[in-house]
């Protein structure tokens, strides 16, 4: 099997978390664009009845002891457990509820857990809400935006649009005041309606926004990508019709941007801007797209197969199994530790000479699927968006540093004049002489503050 290899057991407490798939791909949706329905068909044939993909409860009990013991050594007081899918409420309740008194019996003293959980909410009630607020768990809900742009893809098993049951889950979560962030997939339906999208979420209550590029690919024949390919097999694949263009999530991400800059900071987050921030802070970056290397992120399966990551389920990635080898040892092992470098050791010279290397590091594997002017392979698919959204917001970012640096709220930055330009052009130069007071509110001469 190509998944076998030879483990060398860690010598030292590593930090590194795990994706679990309780339902594997199993989902209550049949969202066209998702990149895990060819998974299903490809790769879990032999487990096609409903209940063989459920992951068990002895092997729950294996995986939340081994994860509370590898971390606990760890430095930081959180451990952090991450479920998802597929659709982890088609698991149970019941089986969440043995994970938690599992979670109680056996976390350490000086340790907190946290449970972070996606989902599609159309099966959350009352009794989720309850369950979820009992035990502080945070939730992502998986939304595209207003009814017009979810609907096009987000289909229930019927056919028919699933926004209304996801604004009934997320309404049972609000009631019973269970924190709760968005994530929303940005693809060709919605890459021009950035604004609108930002602001239907922000009405909705969410104050935490995650947007996801949407790049999948299939062949001359309509098959979608099932599995990693060669560089010269690479032109027989195209990005499907419904994926974001090379510009489009640039061109999305700027909208929402320009809003937030103007009306939101501090009050909101977005992941990317709040990554971006970090780099301009010199901290390393919270999301693994945009770190120099990968590799702390592991995916489990519902029958225990541990994989290098969620975007790369194949065998050529599987790790082991957690029935015949530790969850640490898999995890942080030789394999998956040269997984985690050939992210950049992979880049080709336009990135190793980019100016912004640093904000993304050639973004995400998965997307790295394009030639550079030289022919180079390994270039990422949305180099032109990240550019695009790096010249646009780089330096407004870089100034919202400035004022962190400083002790000075980021919300300060709303009141810069150039922010309040008629025309809506946050980029707009208002000229500001050296000896002037920083248009930032820092309280600093521009040349000691934004002008540096």
């Amino acid at each position: 099997m190509s998944g076998v290899m030879q483990h060398q057991p860690s010598t030292q407490s590593q930090p590194f978390h795990v994706l679990a798939k309780p339902t594997g791909p199993k989902c209550n949706l049949e969202c066209e664009y998702c990149f895990y329905k060819e998974k299903e068909d490809n790769i879990y044939l032999e487990n096609r009845k409903a209940n063989s993909l459920n992951m068990s409860e002895a092997l729950l009990r294996e995986y939340v002891a081994q994860y509370i013991k590898s971390q606990s050594s760890v430095e930081g007081p959180i451990i952090n457990f991450l479920w998802q899918g597929g659709e982890p409420t088609m698991r149970g309740i019941s089986f969440y509820r043995l994970a938690v008194q599992l979670q109680k019996e056996l976390c350490p003293a000086d340790k907190t857990i946290h449970n972070h959980f996606q989902t599609n909410g159309i099966l959350i009630n009352e009794n989720w809400a309850k369950f979820f607020a009992e035990h502080d768990f945070l939730i992502g809900i998986s939304i595209d935006g207003p009814q017009f742009i979810h609907d096009m893809y987000r289909k229930t098993l019927s056919g028919g649009g699933s926004y209304n049951k996801v604004i009934e889950g997320l309404n049972w979560l609000k009631k019973y005041k269970v924190a709760f962030n968005t994530m929303t997939v940005v693809g060709r339906h919605n890459e021009k309606l950035g604004l609108e999208v930002y602001q239907s979420l922000k009405a909705l209550g969410s104050d935490n926004m995650q947007f996801i590029p949407l790049v999948e690919r299939f062949d001359e024949s309509q098959n979608q990508l099932s599995g990693p390919i060669q560089d010269e097999e690479q032109k027989r694949y195209k990005v499907t019709p419904w994926s974001v263009s090379r510009q489009g999530y640039g061109h999305f991400m700027n909208a929402v941007f320009d809003e937030w800059i103007k009306h939101d900071v501090g009050a909101i987050s977005v992941q990317l801007i709040d990554v971006q921030l970090d780099v301009w802070l010199g901290r390393p970056s919270s999301l693994c797209i945009y770190r120099k290397n990968c590799g702390s992120g592991v995916v489990m399966e519902h029958n225990g197969d541990v994989y290098s990551c969620d975007h790369f389920v194949y065998d050529k990635y599987k790790l082991g199994n957690m029935h015949e080898d530790s969850l640490d040892t898999l995890a942080l092992s030789h394999q998956q530790q040269k997984f985690g470098e050939d992210k950049y050791d992979s880049l080709p010279n336009e990135c190793l000479s980019c100016d912004y290397q640093k904000a993304c590091y050639g973004g995400c594997p998965k997307h790295r699927f394009t030639a550079t002017k030289t022919a180079e392979t390994g270039l990422n698919y949305l180099c032109q968006s990240y550019m695009r959204f790096f010249n646009h917001a780089g330096p407004w970012i870089h100034q919202i540093a400035q004022l962190v640096r400083q002790g000075v709220p980021a919300a300060k930055i709303m009141a810069h004049p150039q922010l309040r330009v008629n025309d809506g052009d946050i980029n707009k130069r208002v000229k500001v002489k050296r000896n002037d007071l920083c248009p930032c509110n820092s309280g600093k001469k521009y040349k000691h503050c934004c002008h540096a």
